[in-house]
């Protein structure tokens, strides 16, 4: 009898495969009777990289073609880096699998410096992100943070090339790629609070496959998916986008969820904080606290003067 063919839509990244890849060999681990296949393509997001994401349309460059070829029929199922996907899907579209986390910090990588702190005055840090850049600056005025755009290994290479002192790259990324031994510093949170969704995968399906549904069911992590919840609950509420350097991250302890989120203008001049405890069935209300915390401490003046 012939296997059922399951397609996935994925960037042609090599860490996008690499999530491609792996969620095909749950899959084919979990049911003989299916065969997965991947449908490669490149986004408007890997397509321009002479400009930062925040002026270009933002992280949904990453997800608006793969979403097409689910609508078109072409693949049954997207997967993504969690923290490139919208917190409000268009309607037909749904996220129905959070996978277990990899590490969610942000890491140093550099030639010759092994810590943030080690960087001399002037020193040339590169990120993608305006969340990275508003805390680095926030907490090390002395550095010129400057735009990083293009895959992990382009990033690295450019690193090499000398056209910057260090860069500042998601963990989990370069845990994924097997390139660990290019960390130099895996940075605490309260030096780099992480990304909403940072080091999760999420899959996205058409509301209407009921059947890809129930074949993703198995692959859904519990304690990630409320920590994601929490942090995207916050995104929702303060409209964050990758023109916000917005940060939100939960960790799980005993049945209990602790948030932590903060909003920062990108000069890293004002940052506002706020965390929260609750329990673990109570993620979406723990992102709502937080939110409103935030708000209380003037995160929507920060965003207001940052969108206007």
């Amino acid at each position: 009898m012939a296997k059922q063919i399951i397609r996935i839509a994925t960037r042609e990244s090599l860490l996008a495969l690499w999530q491609a890849e792996h969620v095909k060999k749950r899959l084919e681990s979990l049911y003989a009777d299916i065969q997965v296949e991947l449908v490669k393509m490149t986004t408007r997001g890997d397509q321009i990289l002479d400009r930062t994401l925040s002026k270009v349309g933002g992280k949904g460059l990453f997800v608006k073609e793969l979403e097409v070829a689910l609508l078109e029929g072409r693949a049954d199922m997207a997967v993504h880096s969690l923290k490139d996907v919208s917190t409000q899907l268009e309607a037909g579209f749904e996220l129905v699998a959070v996978l277990e986390r990899e590490d969610d910090h942000d890491a140093l990588v550099s030639e010759h410096f092994d810590t943030l702190e080690a960087l001399p005055k002037g020193a040339i840090v590169g990120t993608s992100s305006l969340r990275r850049e508003a805390q680095i600056r926030a907490l090390y005025p002395h550095l010129t943070v400057k735009p990083l755009r293009g895959n992990v290994q382009t990033r690295l290479n450019k690193l090499k090339q000398g056209d910057y002192h260090a860069i500042i790259l998601a963990a989990a990324g370069l845990k994924r790629l097997a390139l660990s031994h290019e960390i130099k510093q895996i940075l605490p949170y309260d030096v780099s609070l992480p990304a909403v969704g940072q080091g999760a995968l999420g899959i996205e399906i058409l509301s209407s496959r009921q059947d890809i549904r129930a074949l993703l069911k198995p692959l859904i992590c519990p304690i990630t998916t409320a920590c994601t919840s929490a942090e995207r609950k916050v995104s929702t509420l303060l409209g964050g986008s990758c023109q916000v350097p917005l940060a939100a991250h939960a960790t799980h302890k005993d049945g209990q969820l602790f948030l932590q989120a903060l909003v920062a203008m990108p000069d890293g001049s004002r940052v506002v904080k706020a965390d929260a405890w609750a329990p673990v069935d109570q993620a979406e209300h723990l992102g709502e606290t937080v939110a409103q915390q935030l708000i209380q401490l003037g995160a929507k003046e920060i965003l207001e003067c940052q969108l206007s």
